[in-house]
């Protein structure tokens, strides 16, 4: 994923987190108020900390978008965060053919011209994540540690993050 220098602390740290990250479930409610989630590649975290996704302007999952999750998992760095926030659909030329990348050929075979390519921009509202020490058997010695002590010792970090929108003005 393509990333640009935020402008806050919640959005850099945000920015870290996910980077290195290929695939996020994008959970939306769909025509019948059933949740539905289906993978997504990041193209890019804009400079206001919105991400942006290759769809397909036919697709129904467009009309549902309005508020979203992503859902991020690195598990080998044991490194889990949840995106709440606002979805847009956009036709933009330029940024679409900026973000192109090969392996959205198979949906859209014309390239970055294709006719029905979209783009999602997802704004992000809330983040939470869970950052677990990124040694393994520091894992399993956190956990079996809390199991001992019946209560979390060295699990990791958890936390919220609620600054998110651009120039880190709070969300309304």
């Amino acid at each position: 994923m393509k990333t640009e220098a935020q402008h806050s602390e919640e959005r850099k740290q945000l920015c870290q987190l996910i980077e290195d990250m290929d695939v996020a479930m994008l959970t939306a409610i769909d025509s019948d108020g059933a949740l539905v989630s289906r993978p997504m590649a990041p193209l890019e975290m804009d400079a206001d900390g919105a991400l942006w996704f290759f769809t397909d302007r036919r697709s129904h999952k467009s009309d549902r978008l309005r508020r979203v999750n992503l859902a991020f998992t690195d598990t080998p760095r044991a490194t889990y965060v949840s995106i709440s926030g606002r979805c847009e659909v956009h036709v933009d030329a330029e940024r679409a053919a900026r973000l192109w990348t090969p392996f959205a050929k198979p949906w859209f075979p014309d390239g970055p011209t294709s006719a029905n390519l979209a783009l999602l921009k997802v704004i992000p509202e809330v983040a939470e994540f869970w950052d677990a020490p990124n040694s393994r058997m520091a894992r399993v010695f956190a956990m079996v540690a809390s199991v001992v002590a019946a209560r979390p010792i060295g699990i990791g970090d958890h936390d919220r993050l609620t600054d998110l929108s651009p120039l880190g003005q709070k969300a309304a």
